[in-house]
Order: structure tokens, then C-alpha cells, then sequence
């Protein structure tokens, strides 16, 4: 059966209008840099195991419908803009289906083991002999080659063995994760830059691309100034809790009524920090008047913060800071965030209708509009009848 068929027309721009993706991905980091490109506009088909489809239509509760038609939350918010088709891709059948997509295919999107494809020859060497300029990209754990490659990779494994959770949580408390799998989402987000600096390419060379994406790689790369910090200083990066290995004060705060964030990233904005907590002198204090200086006297000055922090409540200070042009937060649960006036206004929840969940919408906006697709999450198989199945000549 060919690619044929395109989401319904839409009303965000679509950049990649006519780009057609295979995504044999499952979980989060595949799925999540194929939803980015059905939101550019690709045309993304999403081939799941028949009966249950990808892991997360599972993890749940909460879920989205009822009965046997019900899918999880997890598995709406990285699927957005997919048409389904449940394939047994282990099976001649199956095999077939997918060698001939991929004939027709822009980019291939795949998180399977190292070596699993090549048993059916759906692996980028077959394909690519198919579709020279086919973009074919594999999602791994840690990578398609190194000491490693053998295993399979989850995100809060590749938290801990990549370095995050050593640096994550309090000083001589238990080592912590992110609270989303953050390694997975920026895996997602690197393959996708990838697909798109090659699909660019492509136009120049004609030719496609292997690209080897790992979780593991991706999480060093993530480590960014603490890893910089080791090569540079050998410092020796740990757990901090809230606070910064670079600058003071850049913290959490306890107020009279809960807790504020600080900011503060340079002396000009120190002062003034100063001057709101009627204290001025300090900022000229040799000891905190420079941001080497409060970094090296950090036990001294973050002691003295936290006593006035303590003396007003949270929305005086949010107040009084925010007029200082000082940078500062209150920390809010993620029910609040979602109902945040600015959240409204910048149009970052997209509401339920009679036949779509509500989800988050796609973070960029294309002059002045958001490219989300106007395909809701699929159901399993919904759209294997409609592309229809045939046997082609292989």
C-alpha cells in the first residue's frame, strides 16, 4: 500500500508539507521527534504492534475514553498528527508492508535494538539500497556501536549512568531523577534537528542518511556547564539541591508563606536585589560584591538571604522583585501552571473537543502561529483500513 492520504487540510503553518515519515517507534523519544514533525506538517505513519500497539496506550491510569477504545495520557502527549496501522513487522506479510513504505519514505524513525531490524531487513542497510535518499534514524539506548550497545536503554537508567542523578537532589540525600523523562524528550528533540539538518541536505545531495542516536550520548552532551566544569576544573560536580555550582544566589528561598525562586546572574542584579530587601550595603561588600566573590563566600551569604526571604510573603517579594527588573519565581504545582494566565494567553493548551483530548500545544510559534497538527492521537489500527494492504513486488 502506498503512503498516500493527508491529515485533514490545516489551519497552522506546516513547513514540512509533503514530507512523509515511518515511525517504528514506541515509548517516548521516537514518538516524541515524530509528534514534532506531524506538527511541522509531515505526514507521519505509525506502525504499532496489532493488539497492543505501543507500550504507553497502557500505562495508565488516567485515561482518555472508555472501555476497550480507552488510551492512556502518556500516549497522548507524544502522538499528536499520526495515522495507526498495526503491522506484525516480524512477520512476510508485515516485512513486506514496511520495505515498501520505505520506498516511498522521507525518513524512517526506529528505537529497536541494535540488530533487531537486520533479522528482517528492515535495518538502514536494506532500506537505504531501497531508497538511496531515505533518512533513517534509530533511537538506542546507548548507540549502534561502543561497550554498550548491546543493551537497552531507559530513561532513568540513562539518568543515573549518564551523570544527571549525581548532580540531582540534596547534598548527602539520595540521589534523585528529573521529573519527567527529560533524557528521552531531548533525545526526541535532537534526533528530530538531525532528520531536519538531513532532510536539508538531501536537497543539495540527493542522497539520505544514517543517523545513530543515542540516550546515553545525549545525556553527556545534556550535562553542559557541569561537564565543562569537570574537563576545565576537575571539580568534581554533586549534588547542590537547588542551588548553582556557577552563581549565588540562583536558588530556591523560603519565604514567610512557602518558597521563591532567585535568579540572579550578574552584580547589576545583585544591587538592586539588595536595594528590594533593604539592604544595599551588602552588595558593596567586597565579599558578595562580585559573582566569583559570593560563589567563594556562599556560606556566609545564602544564610543571610534566606533570614530576609523569610520576613514577607511570597507574592510581596514576586511583586517588589518583578518591578526591580529582578529575575525571581514562585514555584507552582503543574495544575497550576496549566491554568496560568500566561499559559492562557500564549495559547499552550489546546482544550477537548468531542472527538480530541486535551493537550499541551507544540512550544514554537511560525509567525506568530503554532504548527500543531490537526490530527488527534490515533487509535490503534485506525487508519490500516483506510491506507489498505496489498503484497507488493519486492
Amino acid at each position: 500500500m502506498p503512503l498516500t492520504g493527508q491529515p485533514p487540510a490545516p489551519e497552522s503553518p506546516q513547513p514540512l508539507a509533503g514530507v512523509k515519515v515511518l515511525d517504528l517507534s514506541r515509548v517516548l523519544a521516537g514518538p516524541w521527534a515524530g509528534q514534532i514533525l506531524a506538527d511541522y506538517g509531515a505526514d507521519v505513519i505509525k506502525v504499532e504492534r496489532p493488539g497492543t500497539g505501543d507500550d504507553t496506550r497502557a500505562w495508565g491510569p488516567p485515561w482518555w475514553g472508555e472501555g476497550p477504545e480507552r488510551v492512556a495520557a502518556y500516549f497522548l502527549c507524544a502522538n499528536r498528527g499520526k495515522r495507526s496501522v498495526a503491522i506484525d513487522i516480524a512477520s512476510p506479510p508485515g516485512i513486506q508492508q514496511v520495505r515498501e513504505w520505505a520506498r516511498e519514505a522521507d525518513v524512517l524513525i526506529e528505537n529497536y535494538k541494535v540488530g533487531q531490524l537486520a533479522k528482517y531487513g528492515l535495518d538502514a542497510l536494506s532500506l537505504l539500497a531501497l531508497n538511496p535518499g531515505l533518512i533513517y534514524c534509530s533511537i538506542t539506548g546507548y548507540g549502534q556501536t561502543g561497550p554498550l550497545s548491546h543493551k537497552a536503554g531507559y530513561d532513568f537508567a540513562i539518568q543515573a549512568e549518564g551523570g544527571l542523578m549525581s548532580i540531582t537532589g540534596n547534598r548527602g540525600e539520595e540521589p534523585q531523577k528529573v521529573g519527567v523523562a527529560v533524557t528521552d524528550l531531548m533525545t526526541g528533540v535532537y534526533a528530530t534537528t538531525a532528520i531536519l539538518a538531513a532532510l536539508h541536505e538531501r536537497q543539495r545531495t540527493g542522497k539520505g542518511r544514517v543517523l545513530d542516536a543515542s540516550l546515553f550520548d545525549v545525556q553527556v552532551a545534556m550535562l553542559a556547564n557541569q561537564a565543562s566544569n569537570q574537563l576545565v576544573g576537575q571539580t568534581h560536580p554533586t549534588r547542590m539541591g537547588n542551588a548553582h555550582p556557577n552563581i549565588v544566589p540562583y536558588q530556591v528561598f523560603p519565604t514567610r508563606d512557602g518558597h521563591m525562586v532567585l535568579a540572579i546572574g550578574n552584580d547589576r542584579l545583585f544591587q538592586r536585589f539588595c536595594e528590594v530587601a533593604g539592604h544595599p550595603g551588602v552588595a558593596r561588600d567586597e565579599r558578595f560584591a562580585t559573582n566569583p566573590a559570593r560563589v567563594a563566600n556562599r556560606q556566609s551569604l545564602v544564610p543571610m538571604i534566606t533570614g530576609w526571604a523569610m520576613q514577607r510573603d511570597t507574592a510581596d517579594w514576586m511583586q517588589q522583585l518583578d518591578q526591580a527588573g529582578v529575575p525571581c519565581a514562585p514555584i507552582l504545582e503543574v495544575a497550576q501552571v496549566l491554568e496560568h494566565p500566561h499559559v492562557k494567553a500564549r495559547g499552550m493548551c489546546l482544550p477537548a473537543t468531542a472527538s480530541t483530548p486535551p493537550m499541551v500545544a507544540h512550544p514554537i510559534l511560525f509567525d506568530g502561529q503554532r504548527p500543531t497538527a490537526p490530527r488527534p492521537p490515533p487509535m490503534l489500527g485506525a487508519d490500516t483500513p483506510a491506507l489498505g494492504q496489498r503484497r507488493p513486488a519486492d
